[in-house]
């Protein structure tokens, strides 16, 4: 069970200088679409020449021109790309088969997607699927990664698929969540906008180690 940092709307050297204050506490650090959008692939560089060590998320949530857009992350030395679930089918293809050739992986952003759409993105099941409530969602209109049933649609990890998942995620709403066994969880606000963002960072750590525990244990 992966943490990702999320680090958006902040410059490349505050990413780094965040990631660097937490980096034993998280596994996955992403280059979030704030940061690709305004300082473009530097972003993804920067980060991979910091952290060589940690899997980095860049998270270019593409829509169509797959090849040239997954090319351009993983040539910045991005270990994982992301794509929207609501795309064409033959963008995620073409994702997929990018991935494959420069031996990285795929992160399938479930934002706005149907139960049917989530169903037919099954056969991708070496991606990892996303799970998302967006930044819209959250901040107009109050809405969390909170009701694991309703937010998950169609997507299981039972069924064999790697899940992650983001949107919101505090302390207090991280035990729920677990039910899903997720394989990656991504945190923002509530690490970057801590107060102490390594403590913080530690605290998440424990409780996904403690609900591991009890589903191994329990």
């Amino acid at each position: 069970m992966n943490i990702q940092l999320a680090l958006d709307r902040m410059t490349i050297q505050e990413a780094v200088d965040m990631a660097r204050i937490v980096q034993d506490e998280v596994d996955w650090i992403e280059v979030g679409t704030s940061l690709i959008k305004e300082f473009g692939m530097d972003s993804v560089k920067e980060l991979k020449r910091a952290f060589p060590d940690k899997t980095i998320v860049a998270d270019m949530k593409t829509f169509d021109n797959a090849k040239y857009e997954f090319e351009l992350c993983f040539n910045a030395g991005a270990d994982v790309a992301t794509v929207m679930g609501a795309a064409p089918l033959v963008t995620v293809e073409t994702c997929m088969e990018t991935a494959a050739r420069f031996g990285a992986q795929v992160m399938i952003d479930l934002l706005h997607t149907s139960t049917e759409q989530q169903n037919t993105l099954h056969q991708f099941n070496d991606a990892v699927h996303c799970i998302h409530v967006s930044k819209d969602e959250q901040e107009q209109a109050g809405h969390q990664l909170k009701n694991v049933s309703r937010q998950a649609g169609g997507v299981r990890a039972d069924e064999g698929l790697k899940l992650a998942m983001a949107g919101g995620i505090t302390l207090e709403s991280l035990p729920g969540l677990m039910l899903l066994k997720p394989h990656v969880v991504i945190i923002g606000s509530a690490i970057t906008k801590a107060a102490d963002p390594r403590q913080a960072a530690f605290q998440i750590r424990q409780v996904m180690n403690e609900q591991r525990e009890r589903r191994i244990y329990g």
